[in-house]
């Protein structure tokens, strides 16, 4: 007996299999991941650079009124914060860490110089160098 021999297709198979198909996916899913990660390190890294930017703005306004007043690093004004931190004032709104972290201020005492007079309690939320401030 002969075999028999089934005509061939003169379609070539169209669509994906089963394991192309989850392939695709775990490729895409794997990239989304990586997009994510990458917008959650962008977002805490702008997140420290607003509140760097902070406690800068409030840094210089505390030297801006150290100068204007005549006041010398240790000197001790009464309510420094207000003299500093209102409407009319070198800085207008008080800073809030975009973090969610809470200021420090450092009382009513002149900070001498390359001491912040603001600090974030969150880790890595201050400057690396501060020594001209």
């Amino acid at each position: 007996m002969k075999p028999v021999l089934l005509p061939e297709s003169s379609h070539p198979r169209r669509g994906m299999t089963l394991i192309e198909v989850t392939l695709v996916i775990s490729v895409l899913l794997t990239l989304t991941s990586v997009l994510f990660m990458g917008s959650i390190a962008y977002k805490r890294g702008t997140d420290r650079a607003h509140c760097i930017q902070n406690i800068a703005s409030v840094q210089k306004a505390v030297r801006s009124y150290g100068n204007l007043a005549g006041l010398a690093p240790g000197d001790t004004v009464a309510n420094l914060k207000t003299k500093i931190i209102g409407a009319d004032k070198l800085v207008p709104i008080e800073p809030d860490c975009p973090a969610g972290g809470l200021y420090n201020y450092a009382g009513d005492t002149l900070p001498a110089t390359s001491t912040l007079y603001l600090d974030c309690d969150l880790p890595n939320h201050e400057p690396k160098n501060f020594s001209g401030w």
